[in-house]
């Protein structure tokens, strides 16, 4: 079992928000996204220990839809320990199987169906568009910095310019929506292209730099 800290700006490493979809917040532990039950239990307007005394009485029900993950943090305000749990798709939606189909219920399971759905896209964005363009431009850069002492500079400059363009801060790419990653991977594509025809680094990183900036004023508009 890990420990992870309260929830908000504290949260541990285990329960780092990842995508968002009507203030319904999953985390990825292990590359699975989760929902936290103390969110659920806000959204149901239950108190949180109701929600763990329901899957702990269904516990085997809810392994059969995947591995029922339980955390300890602590509870806001009063620092003391919390037991919660961080459910899989199914499994949060099997809880809602055990509650009444009211309004409420409705409206969260409607959150729920987007923010699984914004994570898989994420998920697969992720994997068939952000990382080819991201080898493609740091290979580049290794081709025009490889005789360079500070090429490491070089790479580091270059991400940071397409994080200015694309409007988001160092670290948070992990963190970005489906639209705003899908911006992040044409900025990753434009600088390639950009720094293909240069003679050096130098001349690489302006050419990068010139269309991250036509770039830049277009991405304002996206959500994070």
């Amino acid at each position: 079992m890990t420990t992870t800290k309260k929830m908000g700006r504290d949260s541990g490493k285990s329960a780092t928000p990842t995508t968002k979809a009507d203030s319904i917040i999953l985390v990825s532990p292990g590359n699975e996204p989760r929902v936290d039950s103390r969110l659920l239990a806000q959204y149901l307007g239950n108190r949180h220990e109701s929600v763990v005394k329901l899957l702990t009485a269904y516990t085997d029900d809810f392994r059969e839809v995947g591995i029922l993950r339980f955390e300890i943090g602590e509870i806001r305000g009063r620092g003391q320990p919390e037991r919660y749990a961080l459910l899989n798709e199914d499994q949060a939606y099997l809880l809602l199987t055990y509650s009444r189909n009211t309004k409420r219920v409705r409206e969260l399971k409607v959150r729920l169906v987007l923010a699984f759905r914004e994570a898989r896209q994420r998920a697969d964005l992720h994997g068939t568009e952000y990382l080819p363009t991201y080898h493609e431009l740091h290979d580049e850069i290794a081709r025009l910095a490889y005789d360079s002492s500070n090429a490491r500079f070089v790479h580091l400059n270059v991400n940071r310019a397409i994080n200015r363009a694309v409007g988001i801060e160092s670290g948070s790419r992990k963190c970005l929506s489906a639209a705003r990653q899908s911006t992040l991977v044409v900025a990753q594509f434009l600088a390639a292209q950009a720094m293909a025809g240069a003679h050096d680094h130098h001349q690489g990183y302006q050419q990068a730099k010139a269309a991250l900036q036509r770039l830049g004023s277009g991405a304002a508009g996206v959500r994070p």
